[in-house]
């Protein structure tokens, strides 16, 4: 009898350490594009700041429980760029920057964890807030020479046979000499649905096999509107991460591998642009948060990482006191580069150069300046200055569908913006800092302390058995 009783007991130790140690079914891997540690720690300052408090709000993420710090050089430079580190992030190897998903050799493919998952038939999204095949979504599942062969990595997309991609748009449907078919064609062959807008997704995914979700109005730059200049109906990352998810339970036994990355947070930060890169990164809180919420459902099965491929701008929490004022941010209405094309549609509609008097009512309204936003005499005199470069004196006459550059006028606007802030900006390119990893869920405990960025793949590798 007690020899019985032992075997019992020896039996339920061998079940419970295997389901102790069983790896996560449903694994997220978010990735921040430029997000370095100042960036998380800058936006979380300016969510108390506006309500008029010292100290920081904490995002979603960055109250996970674990969370570390990960080096980003690539295989030929202490600063990456995102298809060398969206190469280590995928496969855990190192790269030549601007070579995607091949070893430095050009030529060897590397097998990334998504390529890894779906062959033992776990179903894989892919997603992100600018075009689909850039970089960092292209590194799972592209293998190219280098990064801006965008038709070809288009044309990889078709042949991974991954169940749904999410993004604005192909940045290259078509090859220039429309030598060969383009990627809207090569999808639809290799059995894909394409929709344009979560609302035609919720309309069309119960009857596709494999999805690939567009904006509703894919624009000319093939990304996602900044969520500063967002207008209702554009698509969102948090649609595409609730649509992914979505898609993927429809077969929840497979379990999923998904990847979603927030890679307006980069290009706001490359153009130093602070209250474009703050809201960027809130929402990339919200897309988060989407899976969070699957998360707190499925506790035991779950597994999210949050990080990113590197740090951009070289953004500094001070400009030189001890202070900031990142609570001014929130008087910025337009992103850069939507101020400008503002600003050349009134001269175009006038068929005149703008007034001054006209200019510094836009940099009120839509920056806060002079009203809500303080401004030195030195700085107003610089806004001024460029005001006088840009357009000249007096009127002139425009011709039909021409318009003065005032780029160097949104420039100076957002440096103003910046200093009112009190922070900084080192460069517009991207820098070899640190970046942060934060995890929770079924494994979560491995992604703590200093780590290369090849470690993070590998180890979800080995917690979900890939």
């Amino acid at each position: 009898m007690r020899k019985k009783i032992t075997l019992i007991l020896a039996m339920m130790l061998l079940v419970l350490t295997a389901s102790a140690k069983k790896g996560p079914k449903y694994v997220f891997y978010f990735i921040g594009d430029g997000m370095g540690t100042n960036q998380v720690m800058g936006v979380q300052y300016y969510l108390q700041d506006i309500e008029g408090k010292y100290g920081f709000k904490p995002l979603c993420f960055t109250q996970f429980p674990y969370s570390g710090l990960v080096v980003t050089y690539s295989a030929n430079s202490d600063v990456t760029d995102s298809s060398a580190a969206g190469t280590a992030l995928a496969s855990g190897k190192k790269t030549n920057n601007n070579y995607l998903g091949v070893l430095p050799d050009r030529e060897t493919p590397v097998t990334t964890i998504a390529e890894m998952a779906h062959k033992k038939g776990i179903r894989v999204a892919i997603g992100t807030s600018v075009c689909i095949d850039h970089a960092t979504p292209g590194s799972f599942y592209g293998h190219r020479p280098h990064r801006n062969q965008y038709h070809e990595i288009g044309t990889q997309l078709s042949e991974s046979g991954f169940e749904f991609f999410g993004g604005a748009d192909f940045n290259t449907p078509y090859t220039r000499d429309n030598s060969d078919e383009g990627n809207y064609v090569q999808a639809q062959k290799a059995g894909y649905t394409i929709v344009n807008g979560y609302d035609e997704y919720k309309q069309k995914a119960a009857s596709a096999d494999k999805i690939v979700l567009f904006d509703k109005e894919p624009n000319a730059d093939h990304y996602l509107s900044y969520a500063i200049d967002r207008k209702e109906g554009d698509l969102k990352l948090s649609e595409i991460t609730e649509a992914a998810i979505d898609f993927m339970m429809k077969d929840p036994k497979k379990g999923f591998f998904m990847m979603m990355e927030g890679g307006r947070i980069d290009q706001a930060c490359h153009n130093n642009d602070p209250g474009t890169y703050i809201q960027e990164m809130l929402d990339f809180d919200e897309a988060i948060k989407v899976a969070y919420d699957f998360y707190l459902k499925h506790k035991n099965e779950t597994l999210i990482v949050i990080t990113a491929d590197h740090e951009t701008g070289g953004l500094g929490l001070t400009a030189g006191e001890y202070k900031t004022n990142f609570k001014v941010l929130r008087n910025q209405k337009m992103s850069k580069g939507a101020f400008s094309d503002h600003l050349k549609k009134m001269g175009l509609e006038i068929g005149d150069i703008l007034t001054w008097d006209e200019v510094q009512q836009e940099l009120k309204e839509n920056f806060g300046f002079w009203d809500t936003v303080e401004l030195t005499d030195k700085q107003t005199d610089r806004l001024r200055s460029v005001y006088v470069e840009t357009f000249g004196m007096g009127p002139g006459e425009l011709k039909e569908g021409e318009y003065f550059d005032v780029s160097k006028l949104t420039d100076e606007a957002a440096r103003v913006m910046t200093e009112a802030a009190q922070i900084s900006w080192a460069a517009g390119c991207h820098s070899g800092s640190y970046v942060p990893v934060f995890a929770i869920g079924a494994g979560a405990e491995l992604f703590t302390g200093q780590m290369d960025n090849t470690e993070i793949p590998m180890k979800i590798k080995k917690l979900a058995g890939y």
